[in-house]
């Protein structure tokens, strides 16, 4: 039975042939990654943000993936990696997620065709305990570039507003924060730990039935901080297509490769939403709330 405000999406079997229609084959494309690749033309992504199959147990609709060895996994991402760089822009920049059992296998790899600048830690909030083991909540995102002399990150663009819990004072007035009607906050830089984000759950309109989605506030920081209004962001893992929406939100223009048409149908369903509402949870008047702040 399902909940009252359970906002997941589906689709309906009236929605499938009109979404059917945005499946164009240049921005939202549906196709094996290896058949695809090829037909791209290098250099035409800005940002590249990928996705993978963590080498994990996972079942993706009709796709089932194994845990394999290390080395097994690393040829996998080989297999792959090396073609989706030529597709970067010469500054362009990459970001791949995964967790930490596939983390340092993606290092490697990465390090082979790009330079790593750093390693983002998120808090998952959420999942299953361990009786034997700590309990598994955070993820990775290595960040690469082309050029380590040139390429784009705006850290204006992704600064954190955080409640402040001690205010100090100078002179009486506040120092480095500011009194709102909402309370007391300050902005600040942002880190390579991320503890603001809320994993899609049921109540959540971006919600859906995908296993491994990421939020659209995650996504939309490593937007914001690598690309341009105009920019294109390439996701070859679209999945039910966080990243194009993120995108398209944020005035970018995008291109994603997904293998499965239920999640392809998703993704356009959520395209055609993100027409009527841009906003993105936890991210408002420029800058990203810390979690549970109603934003």
């Amino acid at each position: 039975m399902t909940a009252k405000n359970n906002r997941t999406l589906r689709i309906g079997g009236e929605e499938r042939e009109s979404l059917m229609q945005m499946i164009d084959g240049q921005s939202l494309i549906h196709g094996d990654l290896f058949d695809v690749l090829p037909t791209l033309p290098d250099g035409f992504a800005n940002l590249i943000i990928v996705d993978p199959p963590y080498n994990l147990p996972r079942n993706f609709g009709d796709k089932k993936f194994t845990v394999v060895s290390p080395r097994q996994y690393e040829e996998y991402l080989r297999s792959w990696f090396s073609l989706l760089c030529d597709k970067l822009a010469p500054d362009g920049t990459l970001y791949m997620c995964g967790d930490w059992r596939c983390s340092s296998s993606m290092q490697r790899v990465i390090e082979e065709r790009l330079t790593i600048l750093n390693r983002i830690t998120w808090q998952r909030e959420k999942g299953r305990g361990a009786a034997h083991n700590w309990k598994n909540s955070m993820e990775d995102i290595w960040f690469a570039v082309k050029n380590p002399k040139d390429y784009h990150f705006d850290v204006e663009a992704v600064k954190v507003r955080r409640r402040v819990l001690a205010p100090y004072r100078e002179e009486g007035r506040p120092k480095d924060w500011e009194e709102t009607s909402e309370g007391r906050f300050r902005t600040t830089f942002p880190s390579n730990f991320w503890d603001d984000i809320s994993v899609p759950f049921w109540s959540m309109p971006e919600n859906t039935d995908h296993p491994t989605q990421k939020p659209e506030k995650l996504i939309a920081k490593l937007i914001l901080a690598s690309s341009r209004e105009g920019d294109v962001v390439f996701d070859p893992f679209l999945g039910s297509g966080t990243t194009a929406v993120a995108a398209k939100k944020l005035g970018r223009r995008y291109c994603g490769i997904e293998l499965h048409l239920d999640y392809c149908l998703l993704a356009a369903k959520r395209l055609l939403l993100a027409d009527q509402d841009k906003t993105i949870q936890g991210y408002a008047e420029g800058v990203f709330w810390e979690r549970h702040s109603g934003h």
